[in-house]
């Protein structure tokens, strides 16, 4: 019933955000694992619409912060607010404190923000002066980049990175596709309604997550997929050319993150097993912003996809 109910979901996403079907289930996998999401492209290609649209479609509250270097923690995280006539300070939640929050264009925020907001991906909770506040059971964070401007923006560090569940690069739609969203603007312009599913409740949310972490997954998978993690950390067990482009290889929170976005991608595709092609498919977005390439492999153009397309081609599948 779960998978049922997340497939129509599915759909419903894809008829509103068209052309970016891989946006749309990377969505539906870091809900259904219980991680966050950093989206990469260019403005105008529907991020915001997305994540919209799946608070539409499911039981949960949505809020969007647009990045700025003038922005405060407390401007994500809430403040204490003063009450002069009961003279007590009273704690105001911040955008924090919704269940899905858009951190829009989040490399143009400084250190400290993107601190603030690190507290709350990992911990999943807010520290506000002496006293931490929990955050809601079903909590996701989708974070955008726009490579395109690098001007009055701030990198995001390396253990930042390493909290989001995945990296998402998406481009911009062909042409056929680029007519199919003027026709669907054209009716929302319109006040043409669109079909919408019936909402999901955290409840067979969580009932979802549980069904995913009990897939099947065989033992010589589960080497498969350690396999391919250290072979970012120890590339010369394997390959010269491939030593000389990695500098750092990946943590074992990718090695977590690989398999629960495999067991979402093969529940999402109604399977209850776990095979290769799940794996591979989810092996990118979850390793692409871990690994830390040598200057020589960025002096010669090389990029992190293409690193880890060596690593599929030399690690033997079971």
């Amino acid at each position: 019933m779960a998978a049922e109910q997340f497939q129509q979901l599915h759909a419903y996403l894809d008829s509103q955000i068209i052309g970016q079907h891989q946006l749309t289930r990377n969505l539906l996998i870091a809900l259904l694992a219980d991680g966050h999401l950093l989206v990469e492209g260019p403005p105008g290609l529907a991020k915001t619409r997305a994540i919209n649209a799946l608070a539409t479609g499911i039981d949960a509250d949505f809020h969007r912060v647009q990045f700025t270097p003038d922005l405060l923690p407390a401007d994500l995280t809430g403040t204490d607010i003063y009450r002069p006539e009961t003279g007590e300070f009273v704690f105001q939640q911040g955008p924090l404190f919704h269940n899905l929050m858009l951190a829009d264009e989040i490399n143009r925020a400084p250190a400290k923000v993107q601190s603030a907001l690190l507290e709350a991906m990992a911990e999943r909770q807010i520290t506000v002066g002496s006293k931490t506040y929990p955050l809601p059971g079903l909590f996701l964070v989708m974070a955008t980049q726009n490579p395109l401007e690098q001007e009055g923006t701030y990198p995001l560090p390396e253990a930042q990175l390493d909290r989001f569940l995945m990296h998402v690069e998406i481009d911009y739609p062909g042409a056929e596709t680029e007519l199919d969203i003027l026709k669907l603007t054209r009716g929302e312009a319109l006040r043409h309604a669109p079909v919408t599913p019936a909402r999901l409740s955290q409840a067979d949310i969580f009932k979802a997550r549980e069904e995913v972490l009990e897939l099947h997954m065989a033992p010589e998978l589960e080497t498969y997929l350690v396999q391919l993690v250290i072979a970012t950390r120890e590339p010369s067990a394997i390959d010269d050319e491939l030593q000389s482009w990695i500098e750092f290889g990946v943590s074992p929170r990718a090695t977590i993150a690989m398999d629960r976005c495999a067991r979402a991608h093969a529940w999402l595709a109604g399977r209850d097993f776990v095979g290769p092609d799940d794996i591979q498919a989810v092996m990118h977005n979850v390793l692409r912003h871990r690994i830390i390439l040598t200057y020589q492999a960025e002096a010669q153009g090389i990029t992190t996809n293409q690193v880890l397309d060596r690593i599929l081609q030399l690690v033997a599948v079971p």
